[in-house]
C-alpha cells in the first residue's frame, strides 16, 4: 500500500502526534507511507526509518491570491511524485489546498477535520472555499458526530466518525509511580481554549487549604506571559509552574496525582486521553467536544461545566482531600486504551481508506 500524508507541520502538537502515530503505524506493517508537509520544520516526534518526511517549505504567505497557483502547482507535483493509491490531508486550510491540487487527478482523497467548526473561526473566505471544495472529497473523517452537523448534506453523506488512537508505555501502565508529592499537572498549547486563565483561577481558590500541593502546566505559546502574570496577581508563585514543551508526556504524569483539563472546547484531547492511560484521575470540563465521551463521570474522573474557575475548584478540592477517591478512579483509568486503542482506531481508518480506493 502506497499512502501520503499531507498537513501542515510534523512540530509539536496534538494533531502532529497522531499523524506520527499514523505514519508509524502503517510504516510498521511494511506501507510505503510519505508524509508531506507544509513547513521546513524537522518532526518533533520520532518517525519510524521507512516513513518519507518530505518538507515542501510552503508558507502561508504564498497562499495569496496571486501565489495561490505556485503554491498548488509545486503541491501537485509532490503529490503525484509520491505515486500514493490513496491520500489523507488534515486541518481545513490543507484541506482546500490538497482538494484544489488534485482535481483531475483520479485520486482517492480523504480530508481529515480536526477542530470543531462551530468553535474555530476561520474567517469567511476559507469558510467557503471549505464547503465548497469538501464535496470533492472522496471521505471526510471526523472524530466525533457533532462536527458533521456543521457540514451541507453531500458533505455529510461522505463523513466517516474515528476517534484519535490512545497508545501508552507499559511503563505508564504497570510501573511504579515515582510520584512529586502532590502535583496537579495540565498540558497544552498555551492558548485561550485551553482555559488555562480558568485553571489558575481555580488552584488559587483551592492552594491555600492545600499547602502541600503544587500545579505544574506544560505547554508553551503566544498567552506564556499573560498566564505567568496571571499566576503571579494570584500569588502563586512557588505554587504553580509553566516550564515548557515535554517530549516526555508520560513521564511528567506519573510525577503527579491529578490531572486536569480546564478547556472552553477541545475536539478530542490526546493530553486528556494520555493522563487516563497513565493511570491518573482526572478533573474535565465537559467542553464542546469530546472530553464528555472520553471521561466517565464518577467512573475515572470528574466532569464539570467549561469556564466555570468555582465548578473547577470545588471538583479538585474534592479529589486533592481524597486520597482513596483518587484511588478508586485512578483504577479505571486505563481502561481507555481499550477503549481507544491504536488496533481499533487504525481497523477504522484502514476500513475508510479501502472504501475510498472503491469509490
Amino acid at each position: 500500500m502506497q499512502l501520503t500524508l499531507v498537513t501542515w507541520s510534523l512540530s509539536v502538537g496534538g494533531v502532529q502526534r497522531v499523524i506520527s502515530r499514523m505514519a508509524n503505524h502503517w510504516a510498521e506493517r511494511g506501507w510505503r507511507v510519505t508524509v508531506l508537509t507544509f513547513d521546513n520544520e524537522p518532526p518533533f516526534f520520532n518517525l519510524h526509518p521507512a516513513v518519507q518526511h518530505r518538507p515542501l517549505g510552503l508558507t502561508m504567505s504564498r497562499a495569496s491570491v496571486r501565489g495561490m497557483a505556485t503554491l498548488l502547482l509545486i503541491l501537485r507535483r509532490s503529490i503525484k511524485e509520491s505515486a500514493p493509491r490513496a491520500l489523507i490531508s488534515f486541518m481545513y486550510e490543507i484541506n482546500v489546498m490538497v482538494l484544489l491540487a488534485t482535481r483531475g487527478l483520479r485520486l482517492p482523497v480523504i480530508v481529515s477535520e480536526r477542530a470543531p467548526p462551530a468553535h474555530h473561526a476561520i474567517g469567511w473566505a476559507w469558510s467557503v472555499l471549505r464547503r465548497w471544495t469538501y464535496r470533492w472529497a472522496t471521505r471526510l473523517v471526523v472524530q466525533h458526530a457533532d462536527v458533521l452537523e456543521y457540514f451541507p448534506a453531500p458533505v455529510r453523506t461522505k463523513g466517516r466518525i474515528v476517534p484519535n488512537p490512545v497508545t501508552a508505555p507499559s511503563v505508564a501502565r504497570a510501573a511504579p509511580r515515582g510520584r512529586r508529592a502532590h502535583t496537579v499537572v495540565a498540558m497544552g498549547r498555551l492558548s485561550a481554549e485551553k482555559g488555562f486563565d480558568t485553571l489558575l483561577r481555580a488552584f488559587s481558590d483551592v492552594a491555600p487549604e492545600n499547602p502541600e500541593w503544587s500545579l505544574v502546566i506544560w505547554g508553551d505559546g503566544h498567552l506564556r506571559g499573560e498566564l505567568e502574570r496571571l499566576r503571579d496577581e494570584l500569588g502563586l508563585g512557588g505554587r504553580a509552574f509553566l516550564p515548557g514543551r515535554t517530549r516526555e508526556p508520560f513521564a511528567r504524569m506519573r510525577q503527579a496525582e491529578l490531572f486536569v483539563l480546564s478547556s472552553r472546547w477541545d475536539n478530542f484531547p490526546n493530553v486528556l486521553c494520555e493522563a487516563l492511560a497513565s493511570g491518573l484521575p482526572v478533573v474535565s470540563t465537559d467542553c464542546p467536544g469530546m472530553a464528555g465521551r472520553i471521561v466517565r463521570d464518577g467512573v475515572d474522573g470528574i466532569l464539570v461545566p467549561p469556564g466555570d474557575p468555582q465548578a473547577l475548584a470545588a471538583a479538585m478540592q474534592r479529589l486533592m482531600q481524597d486520597a482513596p477517591g483518587r484511588r478508586r478512579l485512578a483504577s479505571r483509568a486505563p481502561e481507555v486504551v481499550e477503549r481507544f486503542s491504536l488496533e481499533k482506531v487504525m481497523g477504522a481508518w484502514e476500513a475508510v481508506l479501502h472504501e475510498a480506493m472503491r469509490a
